[in-house]
């Protein structure tokens, strides 16, 4: 994932030094490690946010620098990052330490999560709820993230709410719950040798889609956000409510764009997806 990035100027250096904030061989992570070893939590987690950050380094000037910013679960690191709330190199150590901490309160007990397609929103959460599972990822576009106990979601996999379509995920544990409990208290303790400023261009939360000016406060909503649901539904409607029309997803991209063309439609009518440095060329 990192191998068509380290062709440009100063990437391998910023890795490098990245790896030492992460205290994790990124640089062999993105460009040798195989699938398997990489879908470690403690490893996904600071890999995406620094491959998010390198691409964003090298933007071309016709992205304005005031432009929106918004992330989805650990994206949201990449977000503050990019809005001036902290640096790069705080964002990977603390989405390494996030990642580190989530792995740790996984192997409590067996936990997962399922993607649930389809369906009136507010009745597919009250049946998880009756299922003693939470909606934790509210993606809009059809698209609600079961997460729970291992057994309560092999039930709702084999007995799908009428109307919609069930699909396991591949993680480590219920993401976004009160299991993840252990991971926020740890995590404060890490956020607050963390000295965050006040964002320089508008930054949403995947709380409640809400433009946040506190970097304080955004801070303490990114340590809360381990427990709670991802509103990306309602980020998506923010970022409608700020006039944007066009997105650029940094990468690894394409889940995001795809959401919000088939939600934004008719608003949202320029997207591009940072797959490789070659779509650079499609912002310019």
């Amino acid at each position: 994932m990192l191998t068509p990035w380290l062709e440009l100027d100063g990437t391998r250096d910023r890795v490098r030094r990245w790896s030492e904030a992460a205290g994790l061989d990124l640089l062999r992570l993105g460009t040798e490690a195989d699938a398997e070893e990489i879908q470690d939590t403690a490893v996904t987690q600071p890999l995406i946010v620094a491959l998010s950050l390198l691409a964003h380094e090298h933007l071309p000037s016709s992205v304005p620098a005031d432009a929106p910013v918004a992330g989805h679960s650990v994206g949201e690191l990449a977000a503050a990052a990019v809005a001036g709330v902290f640096s790069a190199d705080d964002a990977v150590a603390l989405a390494a330490a996030r990642g580190a901490e989530m792995a740790k309160a996984c192997a409590i007990e067996p936990t997962s999560m399922a993607a649930v397609m389809l369906g009136e929103p507010e009745r597919v959460v009250a049946w998880l709820h009756e299922n003693d599972l939470e909606a934790a990822n509210q993606n809009g576009a059809g698209q609600i993230v079961a997460s729970g106990s291992r057994e309560a979601i092999e039930r709702i996999v084999a007995e799908p709410l009428e109307g919609t379509k069930v699909r396991p995920l591949k993680v480590a544990g219920a993401f976004h719950t009160r299991y993840m409990a252990p991971a926020e208290s740890a995590l404060r303790e890490h956020a607050a040798r963390i000295t965050p400023a006040d964002p320089v261009r508008p930054l949403l939360s995947n709380a409640d889609g809400a433009v946040v000016n506190s970097g304080r406060e955004y801070l303490d909503r990114l340590i809360s956000q381990v427990t709670s649901p991802v509103r990306w539904d309602l980020t998506m409607r923010g970022l409608a409510g700020l006039g944007v029309t066009g997105t650029v997803e940094l990468p690894p991209a394409g889940t995001l764009t795809g959401l919000v063309k088939r939600e934004l439609k008719g608003t949202v009518t320029s997207l591009v997806a940072l797959k490789t440095p070659a779509n650079l060329e499609d912002l310019r």
